[in-house]
């Protein structure tokens, strides 16, 4: 009877509503200066008209696809979604465009293509534009706005949504503060008018219309977003209806909601039923100018559904003190609805409902909370089993350790004795035993059960051998401790302080990425330990020039041997010494004179040169959270009243990229790399970031296509010769000073595209890179004779902070998204993807192969170099990621799991991709000593 009756939906309050979605808009945009200055008319209908203001506080990760589910389910997706952003699947969810369209409302979309993928045929009439081409501010916006005047006049639709790109993609190529943000807001502001005036004019007496205005997400003062900063996730949300008071006295702040309360509060607009899954709250003020019956009738729908909910996922829900609340508010409800039915209006009645309906608030308020916390639901049985899989590699990594390292570079898994054992067929049955069980017996469906059994045969499978492999390789250590020890000296070799460093600074790394504040300030850590490293290579110099000759004499020779082994390398391999230094070194007749010289004395202030590099470089981008705000190097160079400093930067920084990497070319790739850089000027002058001298800022701005397609002739035209070179040194001949070229070619052609990547500010960044790499090679690593293992960790760690040096950091909103569509007329969904990537992890990936072309020179003094390198290099990636997953396993529930750890583990699997790809083009270039140790 009664209960029942107020569970059923109420009829539609609105009659036509139109929901303006404008991309990376910011709560600032509508209520601060920038408003009144480029939206007057939004401006006037907030601060005097039939409106209602909010700010709807977005949920990390704040990028698109995530954010629309948020907006129409009224749920909190997942953090997958950001994967899922670049190819939206359909939603299958409970959502309001699906209600509407089974109630039979007629729904019309244009604006940004994501929606038509989530929703498909769920428009009467759509057009859709691509999100991902950030280049266009203009054609995406205007694709939008041609509609109008068609539709605007038109009586079959009931709901209109218009999604618009251009100020996101302003965002992304320029940032908030661009002279471009003023008129796209203009542009809006003509756009929310025209619409408002055309609702109004066709307003009939039965029902009002309503508009609304939001945004999907924010942006940082970069431009970006994906992060949870507060300009990311705070946006503005108006509702604008004849049906509301006409706002009078002074304005206010406007009071913070979630963006998720938007699903609720339109399902009660429209006449439908709230979304399943929805942990929004109704506005209030929306439904404000109804009755008290109607009002108390609204919220109890809102809790009743949200009660639901609560059951569904929680099995102790009567004690939950959000269901306590409903159930009091219910009663209280139910003796107003008596008191009503007898007829009684008086004074008492209105201050009861009030009191009803303050109680009905309180309850929505907790049971929203405690269903945004519980609404991850973890698949555990998936997550453990990937989870045993990576710790089985990472102990079967440090177990093949020795081997690894030792003269002959093997590295060998032994599967194939364990593959034909008992203990691997027992495994597999008692695994497969499990895993009927769990999938049998799991309320939830479950990703791994979920696979094909044959699918799910082949990972138990792989878990076994692995398993039987560790047994095996544990067996052979205890076998081979027990054998006498053929050369007893080297095992009594001391651990140098260099050593000693790695050590403690790789088991420091990973022990901080278990507190959320070590991971928003990683790049201090990486600052911290590359500065450390710089001084223990100091001292080891001044050991090396002084104590060792003053007091050993046995010693005498190490430093003029080291100095005179780089004058023979240099010699035949054309490696990291201008000609001068050849002949200088040839001359040198002995130690004491050698010593004497310039290089000395380089070599010793060798590292306080890096460090000055260093500390330059943390300058020209903050990173992180705590400090991002602050003002860096690159905001005053980016700004529009210094663009002939950022001009002479640039163009410095690009000649002397040329002159760090021209040594080891050939002159047709000296002649490409000089062009391409050229190119990278003309390119960044094309769209408006440099000038050259003779050009007047009055130039059109275009997209700068055909300048960076020139460019990406001559990074092709480099890589191609290089691999040319190395597929030679491969197959026809052995000589290792082809190879050697070839490998500079490949590295060459890769800074030529980070150069074109990388924004005019950034490209010190670069230059510093080579610099730091050129002093090292020729006065500390050669000289101090360090071996393959040590220098490999070296390069990973002067990687990993020139990771942060680029501006990068543990959040969304750093990546430069704009990157990916350099030269791109539309977007392109692999190009795009790869150009963002590289330009992402353009650090790392140049010290990379720079260790590649290091050890590829140093193979006549150790044979095994390349093999060891790849080793430790896939070695000090695996720990990390290893550690970081069981740790983000165990903190899943830790209040920053979605904007903290989970982008850094987003990061973190991009990275092991990237280094699984680095390895196998390791093995690659070790081939030939592959063959050798075969036979």
């Amino acid at each position: 009877g009664m209960v029942s009756n107020w569970t059923k939906i109420p009829p539609p309050l609105f009659k036509k509503v139109v929901i303006v979605l404008i991309d990376a808009l910011r709560d600032d945009f509508v209520f601060g200066p920038k408003a009144k200055q480029f939206m007057p008319y939004t401006t006037q209908v907030v601060e005097r008209g039939t409106s209602y203001s909010f700010i709807a506080e977005a949920k990390p990760p704040t990028v698109t696809m995530p954010r629309i589910k948020a907006l129409m389910t009224g749920s909190i997706p997942g953090f997958i979604d950001v994967i899922v952003n670049l190819n939206s699947p359909a939603l299958l969810d409970d959502n309001l465009i699906w209600q509407a369209k089974t109630a039979g409302k007629r729904i019309i979309f244009y604006g940004d293509d994501t929606w038509v993928k989530l929703f498909p045929k769920h428009f009467v009439e759509y057009d859709g534009t691509t999100s991902f081409f950030v280049s266009d501010f203009t054609e995406v916006d205007d694709n939008v706005t041609r509609h109008l005047d068609r539709v605007l006049k038109r009586e079959d639709w009931d709901l209109l949504i218009l999604h618009y790109l251009g100020l996101d993609h302003i965002g992304h190529m320029t940032g908030p503060n661009s002279p471009l943000v003023g008129p796209k807001l203009r542009e809006m502001d003509n756009v929310l008018k025209k619409i408002h005036i055309s609702l109004l004019s066709k307003e009939e007496a039965s029902l009002p219309n309503l508009l609304v205005v939001c945004g999907d997400h924010g942006m940082s003062e970069t431009g970006s977003h994906g992060g949870s900063s507060e300009g990311e996730v705070h946006t503005p949300l108006l509702f604008i209806s004849s049906a509301f008071e006409k706002r009078i006295g002074p304005l206010t702040q406007p009071k913070l909601v979630q963006q998720t309360d938007l699903a609720s509060t339109l399902a009660v607009g429209l006449g439908l039923p709230i979304s399943r899954n929805s942990v929004g709250n109704l506005i209030l003020p929306v439904v404000g100018g109804k009755t008290m019956r109607e009002q108390l009738r609204f919220v109890h729908l809102n809790g009743f559904q949200l009660s639901r909910l609560l059951q569904e996922n929680t099995p102790a829900y009567e004690k939950d003190p959000g269901y306590e609340h409903f159930k009091i508010a219910e009663k209280s409800h139910g003796n107003w609805i008596k008191l009503y039915l007898e007829g009684n209006n008086s004074e008492i009645l209105l201050n009861l409902g009030k009191k009803v309906l303050k109680q009905y608030l309180e309850a929505l308020k907790i049971l929203s909370s405690s269903l945004s916390k519980q609404v991850a639901q973890y698949d555990m049985y998936s997550m453990m089993v990937g989870t045993v899989i990576i710790m089985e590699v990472l102990l079967l990594l440090l177990l093949s350790f020795p081997k690894a390292l030792s003269s002959r570079a093997e590295f060998e898994v032994p599967l194939s004795p364990p593959l034909f054992s008992l203990l691997f067929y027992l495994m597999c049955l008692m695994l497969c035993a499990v895993h009927v069980i769990v999938c049998t017996s799991a309320e939830s469906l479950c990703y791994f059960c979920s696979m094909s059994w044959l699918t799910a045969v082949g990972v138990m499978m792989l878990i076994s051998a692995l398993m039987c492999g560790i047994l095996s390789a544990i067996a052979k250590i205890f076998e081979n401790s027990r054998l006498p020890l053929k050369n007893p000296v080297v095992s009594s070799s001391r651990w140098s302080e260099i050593n000693v460093l790695i050590l403690a600074g790789t088991i420091g790394h990973v022990l901080s990425l278990g507190a959320s504040s070590f991971i928003e300030e990683e790049h201090q850590t990486w600052y911290f330990l590359i500065n450390t490293l710089c001084l223990a290579l100091c001292q080891e110099l001044c050991r090396n020039n002084f104590l060792l000759k003053e007091y050993d004499p046995q010693h005498g020779t190490t430093v003029k041997q080291n100095f005179d082994s780089i004058g023979e390398a240099s010699e035949c391999k054309n490696i990291d010494i201008p000609a001068g230094g050849n002949s200088k070194l040839g001359k040198a007749s002995s130690s004491a004179e050698f010593i004497q010289g310039s290089d000395k004395w380089i070599s010793l202030a060798s590292p306080w040169i890096i460090l000055i590099c260093c500390r330059l470089l943390r300058s020209l981008n903050q990173t992180g959270v705590q400090w991002a705000h602050r003002p860096d190097f690159g905001h005053w160079l980016t700004s529009s009243e210094h663009k002939s400093e950022l001009s002479f930067l640039a163009a410095v920084s690009l000649l002397m990229i040329f002159f760090l990497v021209r040594r080891r070319c050939s002159l047709v790739s000296k002649i490409a790399m000089a062009l391409g850089l050229l190119g990278v000027y003309s390119y960044r002058a094309a769209i408006g970031n440099v000038v050259f001298p003779w050009q007047h800022d009055t130039k059109d701005i275009s997209k700068g296509i055909t300048e960076a397609r020139f460019v990406y002739v001559f990074v092709l035209g480099i890589v191609f010769t290089g691999t040319k070179d190395l597929l030679k040194s491969q197959v026809i001949s052995a000589d290792s000073s082809v190879k050697s070229t070839g490998l500079w070619e490949v590295y060459s052609g890769l800074v030529l595209l980070a150069a074109l990547l990388f924004r005019p500010h950034n490209l010190p960044v670069l230059v510093f890179c080579l610099l730091i790499q050129t002093m090292m090679t020729k006065y500390i690593w050669r000289p101090l004779k360090f071996d393959a293992a040590q220098i490999t960790i070296m390069h990973y760690w002067f990687g990993q902070a020139f990771f942060y040096f680029q501006g990068n950091s543990n959040g969304i909103a750093t990546v430069d998204v704009s990157a990916g569509f350099v030269g791109l007329e539309s977007y392109v969904e692999i190009p795009a993807i790869f150009l963002t990537a590289f330009a992402t992890y353009a650090g790392p990936l140049l010290w990379a192969i720079h260790l590649l072309c290091y050890l590829s020179s140093e193979v006549n003094r150790d044979s095994a170099a390349v093999g060891h390198g790849c080793f430790c290099y896939a070695l000090m990636r695996s720990i990390p990621v290893a550690i970081y997953i069981v740790l983000v396993t165990g903190l899943r529930y830790h209040l920053f799991i979605w904007s903290v750890f989970s982008p850094k583990l987003l990061y973190e699997g991009v990275h092991v991709f990237i280094t699984a790809t680095i390895c196998l083009f390791f093995t690659a270039m070790d081939q030939n000593h592959s063959h050798k140790v075969q036979d």
